[in-house]
């Protein structure tokens, strides 16, 4: 007799963290961390971050993928994956978490800290005078549920912010700009600039050299989206020039950012190991419940996807 049962893949979450917190959202589920996986017909439900190839296509009975985090682009590109209902992780927690590195690499350019970083490496005292946060102009590319948060929390810090995404949004104290027009208007016009939307096939490379040559010489860059959504060599090239003064970079084309990559080398860098955000099972672990008994029931789950939308 089959079993209701879900399927655990990650090589950076908790396993066993995950299992007590669905334990206690969901006593009957059968929880298996892979490769400890017992019958493969058993599987109804994955919680996954990053399979490997061919890792779906045991399970002819799978009705259900979760994916652990935000960004499904690598999901949604695979070929081991009949059709079937795929949802993503958006508890409290991770959006908490993603808003504070967020504010924290601003709030880092907004008050030179990097300027006090080289000069303390130098023995020297360098005065340079704050500025109202007011007068600084950040953008936000992308304003779903992470870059949403972010924005409203930075423009209620006081900067001004203004946000671009493929739909317009109402956000207090955000301006909020669409289409080519909208791109090319918070970048020329952003001294800071964010990017936090997702990657598809519309938005791969969507800031290449002619995107960033817009942005104010002297601009900083973060990324905690995902790495292909910057051309890596343009914006090596507007680092080692100037045009961009600096960066913080916590997704990169290829993870783990290879040795001797040219990143490594730029001192203008900061570099985080694709750790912006992370979930946390005892908040998340509520959504995931949720979804499940939604999928028994015939229904979609919370945070569903539209693989051909790409989110």
């Amino acid at each position: 007799m089959s079993r209701d049962a879900l399927v655990f893949y990650s090589a950076v979450d908790d396993s066993a963290a995950w299992r007590a917190a669905l334990a206690a959202e969901l006593p009957d589920l059968d929880f298996r961390a892979d490769p400890d996986i017992g019958d493969p017909a058993d599987i109804r439900y994955a919680l996954a971050w990053a399979p490997p190839a061919g890792f779906f296509a045991r399970f002819p009975n799978l009705q259900l993928v979760t994916n652990l985090g935000a960004g499904v682009d690598a999901l949604v590109r695979r070929d081991d994956l009949v059709p079937v209902k795929f949802s993503r992780l958006s508890d409290p927690g991770m959006v908490a978490m993603m808003t504070s590195y967020v504010v924290f690499a601003v709030t880092r350019y907004a008050r030179d800290i990097p300027v006090f970083e080289r000069a303390k490496r130098r023995g020297e005292w360098e005065y340079v005078h704050p500025r109202a946060l007011s007068e600084i102009r950040v953008g936000v590319l992308g304003l779903g549920e992470l870059g949403g948060a972010a924005a409203r929390t930075l423009a209620a810090m006081g900067f001004t912010v203004t946000g671009w995404s493929r739909t317009s949004k109402r956000i207090e104290g955000v301006a909020s700009l669409t289409g080519r027009e909208g791109l090319e208007q918070v970048l020329a016009g952003s001294e800071i600039l964010v990017c936090m939307v997702p990657l598809t096939g519309d938005t791969h490379h969507l800031l290449g050299a002619r995107e960033l040559a817009l942005m104010p010489r002297g601009a900083k860059f973060v990324n905690v989206a995902r790495g292909a959504l910057v051309d890596e060599a343009a914006l090596i090239e507007a680092l080692r020039a100037g045009r961009i003064a600096e960066a913080t970079l916590d997704v990169f084309e290829t993870e783990p950012l290879p040795a001797g990559h040219a990143l490594w080398s730029l001192d203008n860098v900061l570099i985080t190991p694709h750790m912006a955000s992370i979930t946390v099972p005892a908040l998340a672990a509520r959504d995931v419940a949720e979804s499940i008994r939604r999928v028994r029931q015939g229904l979609a789950p919370l945070h569903e996807v539209d693989p051909a939308r790409g989110y």
